[in-house]
């Protein structure tokens, strides 16, 4: 009787057991299938928002960083071509008229700055900030001509006048509060890259003026 008794304690206690274990493995399949709260999500894309606030700024900034040197060999071989074609003209005015559509036609096959026609009316931009154009007018009544390159972001600054300035007798930048020739070969003032840089602002908020004769 007595081991009749045992016997039915024995397998009592394991079914029991064995029930545990199969509640303890059906819980532990049912966590693994859970899906992520909407505090964990929240979490997760607040993470992803602060990365993107901080990163997609440097990101452009290293872009147009990277374009300087080719918009700069871009404009000095335009620069040259323009001295060379002037050469025939008059000693006094050779640039007595230049316009933009020569500037488009020279740079019209550019991989970096691109002509812009599609409004009528002929724009060269030049990829350092946003809707950033580059003109060129003639000056000093022919004379000489100034390139001027508008709303340039600060990343391409004072770069962008380091790579031309050994073309040109002046160059002016100047930004929403402030401007300062940074180079002026009839002064006999050398060019200085720190007051450029001192000049410039934070956005596409600066202006190059380099005049060529």
């Amino acid at each position: 009787m007595v081991t009749r008794v045992v016997e039915q304690w024995v397998l009592c206690s394991l079914y029991t057991e064995s029930g545990r274990r199969y509640t303890s493995r059906r819980n532990s399949a049912a966590n693994s299938q859970r899906g992520f709260s909407l505090v964990e999500v929240s979490i997760v894309m607040a993470i992803v928002l602060l990365l993107a606030i901080i990163a997609i700024p440097a990101v452009r900034s290293y872009v147009i960083e990277s374009r300087v040197p080719k918009v700069g060999e871009e404009l000095a071989r335009y620069i040259l071509h323009t001295r060379i074609n002037a050469s025939s003209g008059s000693a006094t005015n050779p640039y007595t008229g230049i316009k933009m559509a020569g500037m488009a036609n020279m740079l019209r096959g550019s991989s970096i700055l691109t002509v812009d026609e599609a409004s009528g009316n002929l724009k060269v931009r030049h990829g350092l900030g946003a809707d950033g154009e580059v003109t060129v007018v003639e000056a000093n009544s022919g004379a000489a001509f100034t390139i001027t390159l508008s709303r340039v972001n600060h990343a391409a600054c004072p770069s962008i006048a380091s790579v031309i300035q050994h073309l040109a007798d002046r160059v002016v930048v100047s930004s929403g509060s402030r401007s300062a020739t940074v180079k002026d070969v009839a002064d006999n003032n050398a060019y200085k890259a720190l007051v450029a840089e001192e000049t410039c602002e934070k956005g596409d908020a600066n202006t190059f003026a380099f005049t060529v004769s």
